[in-house]
């Protein structure tokens, strides 16, 4: 194979991502009984050379497993309350799951016509994508 993508370095793991996730549905519901005690990251950033290579990675690698790969869905987390996650204990992040459906064979098509109308879901064999640069005080303003 040409140029094989290089396995991107913000990686996590599924279990991790979906830590995240479960935070920040967690720390939303808490936030709206108790004011926070540090000002929230109001913003993530990838370079467009990290999201170039997530994107190239995710079709390279969906198509080896028989994925045609349609999109990127955005997950919100919160980092876990520990040391090891330094500045970023307990803020927001963003993270990214590749989506696409099974690559299907001509008689598959036919039988799942309808199933094409149907949102793509995540590909859990893929590994999601974190660890962009957070915005926080002074806050961004968009």
């Amino acid at each position: 194979m040409k140029n094989p993508p290089a396995k991107p370095s913000q990686l996590i793991t599924k279990e991790f991502a979906r830590q995240l996730n479960v935070n920040y549905n967690t720390k939303k519901a808490s936030l709206t009984s108790k004011k926070a005690q540090k000002e929230d990251a109001n913003a993530i950033w990838y370079s467009l050379e990290e999201l170039e290579n997530y994107i190239h990675y995710i079709k390279t690698n969906g198509a080896k497993e028989g994925y045609n790969v349609d999109g990127i869905r955005f997950y919100f987390g919160v980092y876990p309350d520990d040391e090891k996650h330094g500045e970023k204990a307990g803020l927001t992040t963003l993270f990214l799951v590749p989506t696409g459906k099974q690559a299907e064979t001509s008689t598959a098509k036919i039988q799942s016509f309808a199933l094409s109308q149907e949102a793509s879901p995540d590909i859990q064999s893929l590994e999601p994508m974190n660890y962009g640069n957070i915005g926080r005080p002074p806050s961004l303003l968009y």
